[in-house]
């Protein structure tokens, strides 16, 4: 399951429930949850029994695409999925255990800033018109719903496992970041406004 379908199966998995209120949570019974993590334990060495036993066969271009695997990792996807749906329906977490990543010695320091080949930026816009008939709401009130969006979207970007360096939100243009800025032309004077840099 993508983090694009956990955010889509989150939004109606009810928010309004205590296990995702600001209070603490006692009395959760653990049944459930252990017996995902015992079958997605057993699928894992299941899923190691037969890649030994298929690699003994075909070279590992052949073993990566052999049927007898690709089933066991489907079955592993979904094992993990059930399990984060129940961490998340009783404790509300969002958990992110099936990212990977290496020690320090093995692939350098994971603090390290990223290299510009490891970063992109992405931009939302949005063709915005004043509100029909009589209301009190004009342009200027936009910029501030856009960027609370903004906001929300940054956390779920964070929650999904994603660091987000900065975001913005602007009106009239997109949003220039800091080594953007320094390429851009000293002299613009142009007037959009900008809001939201974090």
């Amino acid at each position: 399951m993508s983090e694009h379908q956990h955010d889509e199966h989150d939004e109606h998995s009810g928010h309004d429930n205590p296990s995702h209120g600001p209070e603490p949570l006692v009395g959760v019974d653990a049944t459930d949850l252990h017996a995902a993590v015992a079958a997605l334990a057993a699928a894992l060495h299941g899923y190691v029994d037969a890649a030994v036993g298929v690699r003994a066969e075909f070279g590992s271009t052949e073993a990566d695409e052999d049927p007898r695997i690709l089933v066991l990792e489907s079955e592993i996807g979904g094992l993990n999925a059930r399990l984060y749906d129940l961490l998340h329906e009783r404790l509300g977490l969002h958990a992110d255990l099936t990212g990977m990543s290496w020690g320090e010695d093995e692939h350098g320091d994971a603090d390290a800033p990223r290299s510009d080949a490891e970063v992109d930026t992405f931009h939302l816009g949005f063709v915005v018109g004043p509100p029909p008939g009589t209301s009190d709401l004009s342009l200027e009130s936009v910029l501030d719903l856009v960027e609370q969006g903004g906001a929300e979207l940054a956390q779920h970007l964070v929650d999904a496992g994603f660091e987000v360096g900065e975001w913005g939100a602007s009106r009239g243009a997109a949003v220039e970041f800091e080594d953007e800025l320094d390429d851009a032309d000293e002299d613009d004077d142009s007037d959009d406004d900008v809001t939201g840099m974090s």
